[in-house]
């Protein structure tokens, strides 16, 4: 079954090529390229799903041994189970649509050829990612698709908003990779071994071993699951590490769609999925990702309801959601997840791209409050957002109702303190999610226009290559939830198989199917009060709003929410400075060029010069001197030796520090004057 490998490398083959070869093909020639090499790995992915993983087949391919020590620790093996094939759907088809689109989205840029294999490049990571069997190919992919957003953000480099939102972005997600590089390190410790079987059959027989660090007590299974969180939070941009998925905005649209929608945002998400077998043997690990992921829902939902960034507020929908699916993973709910990642790849792509049909009408404006009035200008690409926005808020009956609603469902049907928190502040977050998608079509589409008189002389629908990817994302937020409920949450459903791993006490599925009525149909009475007071206050209380913002509390909240709760201030300002600070004060000037030259290399010449001026100051000529020198120095030795024998002394390393340190300070002055 070598197809399973043209899957995974054709991606990358394109990419190379279109990239070494790009001047020769022509943007044509590398748009068919690219398209193809994604379009067949789609094809090769919904034949598998088709002839295999409904069948319950799940497929291993090993590959080649790439780590040795003593025994193999690096495997390059692919695994086809029915989590990495319902991910490889998503992720190849998402990338197919993606770069249909860019050939309209994209004609008139010189580096079409250049963005092309770029985006090839990043959906191969994303395979390689998807489809690994141990924790290395699997940290492949991972750092892959970090490098490829970084190049992507940054298409457009002579920007420098878009160079700092590249960096930013991939500096972020250092701190998540450092965390996850530290748990596979933690792994391979203790089971000498990163394969995902060894690694999963072996983790519950250590969940209750401690060990000692800083005369502190903690669980070993406890903090390797943090640790693998600490990666998912990076990735997934959840709360403390999200800033930078709003900033990645800067690179060109199709690239929001593709990062936010189904590939590197949701990496994280599926790092959880995969560990479910580690997760459930650290019940306070989940306890700290149910918390988390709820915050960050909230924090976003309620961040994106004062933005007028067009993108920027899909953005932070896009950070809601993956709180939803994030403290779906901690109440042990991981298929339920899992159908939310693939439900929000559709609306969410669908979204991305129809703002970008937006920006694309409108001669690259993405400031919602200099819009209005488009609807009867661009009706299409209006029902294409409204489609995606009541997708994305759970309206009943669309995609986004059938897995957003049931998250909160199993989160009361928990019946713990854990599970009523996150399902009170996933309903609150449903309200918001509603209040600013009706926000955002109406202050584009339906309130009177604000666009300047050129904008929308030349606003037009977009092309057929723009068109068709939005029809078929439309139809996915419509139909997707509603074919594929049964069969991958179903009560009873046997697909998942091994794949994901839950614990019989932390199964609430059937609970949930006899919670009280009302508390089913709360999310949704919420969610359409939420649109109806956007939709009332945007239409007839305008000046209400305004005269709320002028006051001293409205404007203060509405500066802090705006300000996405200034997170960015706190860590510029008590973070970032200080490390600068401390990085070049500290580090650099103290120690560097400070102690370190001291007592090295300049110190030594300094002092060395120093003692033979002031020895040399002997060498008079007269007898007398030489002889004072030789008895002092008789004296000296003796005096040493005799301490030495009666009180049995060494020279400690405290000692050679203590003289070091007033040696340092005693050539101080020398050395400033020599510098």
């Amino acid at each position: 079954m070598n197809f399973i490998l043209l899957l995974v490398i054709l991606p990358l083959i394109t990419a190379i090529v279109s990239l070494t070869f790009g001047r020769w093909l022509g943007q044509k020639g590398t748009q068919l390229l690219t398209i193809t090499g994604v379009s067949i790995s789609f094809i090769i992915s919904l034949i598998f799903f088709v002839t295999n993983t409904l069948n319950g087949i799940t497929y291993t391919k090993y590959v080649l041994n790439w780590i040795s020590t003593d025994g193999p620790i690096g495997l390059w093996d692919f695994i086809l189970d029915p989590l990495s094939v319902i991910m490889l759907l998503v992720v190849t088809s998402v990338s197919t649509l993606v770069h249909i689109y860019s050939i309209e989205y994209m004609r008139n840029d010189p580096h079409v050829g250049r963005f092309m294999s770029y985006l090839s490049l990043f959906t191969f990571f994303m395979l390689i990612l998807v489809t690994s069997g141990n924790f290395i190919s699997l940290f492949l992919g991972w750092e892959g698709v970090g490098l490829s957003s970084y190049l992507l953000i940054n298409f457009w480099f002579t920007r420098l908003a878009a160079n700092k939102a590249a960096m930013k972005a991939i500096i972020v997600n250092r701190i998540g990779d450092f965390g996850l590089s530290l748990a596979m390190f933690g792994f391979f410790y203790q089971i000498k071994s990163l394969d995902f079987p060894t690694v999963f059959v072996l983790a519950p027989y250590f969940s209750e071993e401690n060990f000692i660090f800083m005369d502190m007590e903690y669980n070993k299974l406890t903090i390797l699951c943090l640790l693998l969180f600490l990666g998912a939070v990076g990735k997934s941009a959840q709360i403390g590490l999200h800033t930078w998925l709003p900033d990645a905005m800067e690179g060109p649209t199709p690239v929001s769609a593709l990062i936010h929608a189904a590939t590197m945002v949701t990496a994280g998400v599926f790092l959880i999925i995969r560990c479910s077998p580690i997760f459930e043997y650290a019940p306070n690990s989940l306890m700290i990702i149910t918390f988390v992921g709820a915050v960050t829902a909230f924090f976003a939902a309620t961040t994106g309801l004062v933005q007028n960034d067009l993108k920027r507020v899909i953005a932070y929908s896009t950070c809601s959601q993956l709180g939803y699916m994030i403290f779906a993973c901690g109440i042990s709910n991981y298929l339920v997840s899992m159908f939310h990642l693939m439900n929000h790849a559709f609306f969410k792509a669908l979204l991305f791209l129809s703002a970008g049909s937006v920006i694309h009408a409108l001669n690259d404006e993405q400031d919602m409050r200099k819009m209005g009035g488009l609807m009867e200008i661009i009706p299409f690409t209006y029902s294409m957002m409204l489609i995606g926005s009541l997708s994305l808020m759970g309206f009943p009956f669309l995609t986004g109702f059938y897995s957003k609603d049931v998250i909160l469902e199993v989160a009361f049907a928990k019946y713990t303190l854990s599970g009523s928190f996150v399902h009170w502040l996933g309903s609150i977050s449903a309200f918001f999610t509603a209040f600013y998608s009706l926000r955002l079509l109406f202050l584009t589409f339906i309130n009177n226009s604000n666009s300047h008189k050129n904008s929308l002389y030349h606003s037009h629908e977009p092309s057929l290559f723009m068109i068709f990817p939005l029809i078929i994302l439309a139809l996915g937020s419509i139909f997707v939830g509603y074919i594929f409920k049964d069969m991958l949450i179903g009560l009873g459903t046997n697909f998942w198989g091994s794949s994901i791993f839950i614990l019989p006490e932390h199964l609430s599925m059937i609970d949930a199917e006899f919670i009280p009525y009302h508390i089913k149909l709360f999310p949704v009475i919420l969610s359409i009060f939420g649109a109806m007071s956007a939709i009332i206050l945007y239409s007839y209380f305008t000046y209400f709003i305004y005269k709320l913002k002028k006051n001293s509390f409205g404007k203060t909240f509405y500066s802090f929410l705006n300000k996405k709760w200034y997170f960015d201030t706190i860590f510029n300002s008590y973070i970032v400075k200080n490390v600068l600070d401390f990085g070049y004060n500290i580090s650099f000037k103290t120690l560097d060029r400070g102690l370190i030259e001291f007592i090295g290399p300049f110190g030594l010449v300094i002092s060395i010069k120093n003692i033979m001026k002031t020895v040399s100051q002997f060498h008079s000529g007269h007898i007398y001197h030489y002889a004072f020198v030789m008895f002092i120095s008789l004296i000296l030795l003796f005096g040493f030796f005799t301490i030495t024998l009666v009180l049995n002394f060494s020279i400690s390393s405290k000692m050679i520090f203590f003289l070091g340190s007033f040696f340092f300070f005693f050539e101080k002055d020398s050395y400033k004057k020599l510098k």
